[in-house]
């Protein structure tokens, strides 16, 4: 049966209207019968039948907006009121000099601020960013976690100079596991989650998660992120539950209560449970085009009803933080939204937790600095995420009370904020019975969970033929750069931040999913060779000249927050290594069993195409091997587990379906909202889905205009790779932070301009001539740039001026077709240890001899000198080429 058409499983326009009372009262989201007959449940029944489809965002503005606080639900307080609690946090308020109150206001990185300063600037807070670790070691111990956190806890409780004990707070990103320490538990991310529609599973990962942060004496997880994410080309789709509301409420609930322990019960933040945080404080999933910390531009009705839905089950649950949003909400940053964050969470919703605040996140506000912002304060931040600059901040805002510009009642309100939250967590007695326990951390019963998370987060989307379960006593080839592949199928927030960098040796405990299936084809007597590029070695299955079957891992390469923001969501834009690895297999007709690794659905219809069976693994996480668990038989030929997940987002057909939603009024997704198969389904699969696409490899559209075209934004921008090319070896490609050639001539760092991590700085030694580079392996036709008069923009600082010639070129494999500019007097020109902006038009590279009709490195900078600069946000801009700062003419 062929489906090109949007017809499985299509569901109708849902209703807004009584979201509210919906995601307040959901207590499960189990899927019953089979999605592709568009059977549902009565949860979504009921969604649908009482919602209507979202104004369209693009046309609410914040003049425009309407603001009534009957939008949201009227809430009280999760935890009944405690007097003596109460008393005890206004004597300590009592007690607190001006000084010390601000300062627990402050949450500064583990690299920024040592013990010694924590008690002598009084200060409340600290947390470990991604890739940030006790005395900068990747490999800290859980023991050398808990030191640090003991010798931070004594330094806040040193009364020796006269200043009053209170318990530091140390705050995390434990969000699928404790994921920043070497031998955690790493779950399925929660976009894997969402299609378990198991609540119960999630909670007890909650439970999970929280003993293994204990271990380390950490108080407080920023976790569960509870987006609703609207627009998949969003860098951090994957730690969405869901596009639907009812199941991002329902999860939000119990992941709390797995976190924290339930409410009103002994278990309640006892040490084994810890200090949830619910983020990010509101619409971070919303943004218009899903750029990652953009504007959500939506009327409140739609803002209380589709992205908040997972803040009443979190309040109702008892959390203890919100961590506010970078986004904003029709043009008004969150980090300053007195109405949002006072006069909705804090009051109409009775939450009477603190808000903290995300990384460096004030510094957006209108009118603020990193070190400065009252405006963030009076709107009802009560605690800054604050990194390098936290003395500053300290020092700005103590004075901004003394000058009145924040009133003292704003300052003892979030005080008492945080101390109500110290005091429930019992962290003035410091009872922690896990602190420092060996046998908790990776341990086998909490491995068990995440492989039964993983089992049930497969979505079964193809199976033609009844191709799968595969007979393990067959002889199989497993390929794909995925197979065995730790980190990449555990995706970003894994060890460091973005989860580059690591290797299998960082993942000690863990299973690949080649592993996985390697221990259950030998266990049922079969054959099973791993081949990434897809060869298959001479006599590798005996008289055999090739396997019964190929299961090829393959998908999105790791990534967190806006480095993973997309501008288009077709796999592999302008790099088909995996479609032709599926190719070369099928030529050979060997039935091709495809696990598709990602952060979000994606348009794969070419890769569906040349696969009898396409599986959605998601990003699984540490336990490896419960994809093999479902796709593999016993050593009798039976199926061992059942398909049972189902698609938490709708998947699209069209490459220009960038935003796909069960609610849309015209809904025509390839695979709707709540398909799977499993083995007793009829299979719908067809191999002639659709494969034309708008715009050619490399190009984008928005509204019949030629978008700009990313090299690096943040990152390297898909197909483009970043590599360093030493005459004294072989092109370096920089996969993680930091990467240098031979003998550190040239060196290759992450550094940050704005934000976390968003430039990189490259530096020479001068000991030979070397460039650094974005290349891609297959050349692109970038004809379209030229001829819309663009221009190459990029932001760039040069520390230390060229002693020698530079050249910048775009370049292609071969003869005659390279252009290459001298850079060094424009380098000298610029203000050192400053950023400016530099702008090129493309016509030079073009006069100068590219040809742009089959690009292959997008930029290169060369030097045989020394020389040290920072660049950020390359890009191809089109029009741009007549303003240009260095123009050739026409």
């Amino acid at each position: 049966m062929n489906y090109p058409t949007g017809s499985l499983a299509k569901t109708k326009p849902l209703r807004l209207a009584g979201a509210i009372a919906l995601a307040i009262g959901l207590t499960a989201c189990s899927d019953q019968g089979n999605p592709s007959s568009g059977s549902k449940t009565q949860t979504e029944q009921t969604a649908q039948s009482s919602r209507k489809a979202p104004e369209h965002s693009e046309q609410h503005s914040a003049s425009t907006e309407q603001r009534s606080l009957e939008n949201w639900p009227k809430l009280k307080p999760a935890l009944p009121s405690d007097s003596a609690l109460e008393t005890r946090i206004s004597e300590l308020l009592s007690q607190m000099s001006l000084e010390e109150k601000v300062g627990q206001m402050m949450q500064a990185e583990i690299k920024y601020i040592t013990p010694e300063e924590v008690k002598q600037y009084h200060i409340g807070s600290i947390l470990n960013g991604g890739g940030t670790f006790p005395n900068n070691d990747k490999f800290a111990t859980p023991d050398d976690w808990r030191q640090l956190a003991d010798d931070y806890f004594a330094a806040s409780m040193d009364t020796s100079d006269g200043g009053v004990a209170i318990p530091i707070i140390w705050g995390s990103d434990a969000v699928h596991g404790h994921n920043n320490v070497i031998g955690a538990t790493l779950f399925p991310h929660n976009i894997g989650l969402g299609a378990a529609r198991d609540p119960e599973l999630i909670r007890r990962i909650g439970e999970a998660t929280a003993r293994e942060v204990a271990v380390t004496g950490v108080d407080w997880t920023f976790a569960p992120t509870i987006a609703v994410v609207r627009d998949d080309r969003w860098g951090r789709t994957f730690e969405s539950y869901s596009e639907a509301p009812e199941i991002v409420a329902a999860y939000a609930r119990e992941m709390i209560k797995g976190i924290q322990g339930e409410k009103n019960s002994d278990a309640f933040l006892d040490g084994r449970h810890l200090v949830s945080a619910a983020k990010h404080f509101v619409g971070d999933g919303g943004t218009t085009r899903g750029i990652d910390r953009g504007d959500t531009r939506v009327s409140e009705k739609e803002l209380a009803e589709i992205h908040a839905a997972g803040y009443f089950t979190a309040l109702e649950s008892g959390v203890q933080s919100v961590m506010a949003s970078f986004n904003s909400w029709n043009g008004k940053r969150l980090h300053g939204h007195k109405y949002l964050l006072t006069d909705v969470l804090k009051e109409r919703l009775g939450f009477d937790g603190f808000v903290v605040g995300d990384w460096n996140g004030h510094r957006f506000v209108e009118g603020c600095t990193v070190d400065r912002c009252a405006q963030a304060v009076n709107a009802g931040l009560d605690m800054f995420m604050i990194t390098a600059e936290w003395k500053a901040l300290l020092k700005n805002t103590i004075a901004q009370v003394k000058s009145g510009e924040i009133p003292m009642s704003r300052i003892d309100d979030a005080v008492s904020r945080i101390l109500r939250v110290k005091i429930r967590a019992g962290l003035f007695e410091r009872d922690r019975p896990l602190a420092g326990k060996t046998g908790v951390l990776g341990s086998p019963e909490h491995r068990a969970i995440a492989r039964e998370a993983v089992r049930k987060s497969l979505v079964l989307l193809k199976n033609n033929g009844e191709l799968l379960p595969v007979d393990a006593r067959k002889n199989i080839l497993v390929a794909g750069d995925g197979a065995d592949n730790i980190s990449k199928q555990s995706g970003g927030w894994t060890i460091s931040w973005q989860g580059t960098g690591n290797t299998a040796e960082d993942f000690p405990g863990a299973t690949s999913i080649y592993t996985g299936i390697k221990q259950a084809v030998d266990a049922a007597g079969g054959n099973v060779v791993l081949s990434e590029n897809g060869d298959i070695p001479a006599g590798a299955f005996g008289d055999a000249a090739k396997p019964d079957v190929a299961i090829v891992v393959y998908g999105e390469e790791p990534y967190a927050e806006w480095h993973g923001d997309l501008a288009s969501i077709e796999f592999q834009l302008g790099s088909k290594q995996d479609q032709e690895l599926l190719q070369k297999l099928k030529a050979q007709d060997i039935p091709v069993v495809s696990i598709f690794l990602s952060g979000r659905p994606l348009w794969v219809n070419k890769e569906m195409n040349l696969s009898d069976a396409f599986v959605a693994a998601w990003l699984p996480g540490s336990e490896g091997a419960g994809v093999a668990d479902v796709i593999l038989t016993d050593g009798e030929g039976s199926k061992r587990y059942d398909f049972t997940g189902r698609l938490s987002f709708s998947w699209p057909e069209q490459v220009h379906q960038t935003v796909i939603n069960r609610d849309d009024e015209n809904y025509a997704p390839l695979f709707a909202y709540g398909y799977g198969l499993d083995y007793s389904s009829e299979n719908l699969g067809s191999d002639r889905l659709v494969a034309n696409k708008l715009g050619e490899d490399g190009e984008s559209y928005v509204d019949g205009k030629l978008e700009d075209a990313w090299l690096m934004v943040s990152r390297p921008r898909a197909p483009w790779k970043l590599f360093i090319a030493d005459s004294e070896q072989d092109p370096l490609w920089v996969s993680g932070n930091l990467a240098s050639s031979a003998d550190d001539n040239i060196t290759v760092a992450s550094i940050d301009m704005l934000s976390q991590e968003d430039a990189r700085a490259l530096t020479w030694k001068g000991l030979r001539a070397g460039s650094v580079l974005l290349q891609t392996q297959k050349p692109q036709d970038l004809t379209r740039y030229l001829e819309e008069g663009s221009a190459l923009t990029m932001d760039i600082r040069v520390d230390q001026a060229p002693e020698a010639p530079v050249f910048a070129g775009i370049a292609c494999d071969g003869d005659n077709c390279n252009g290459s500019l001298p850079l060094q007097q424009a380098l000298a020109d610029l203000p050192q240890g400053d950023w400016s902006k530099i702008s090129i038009d493309l016509q030079c590279f073009a006069k100068a001899g590219a040809d742009f009709s089959r690009v292959s490195q997008g930029l290169s900078f060369h030097s045989a000198g020394k020389l040290a600069m920072a660049v950020a946000n390359i890009k191809f801009v089109p029009g741009a080429g007549d303003q240009a700062q260095i123009r050739c003419g026409g």
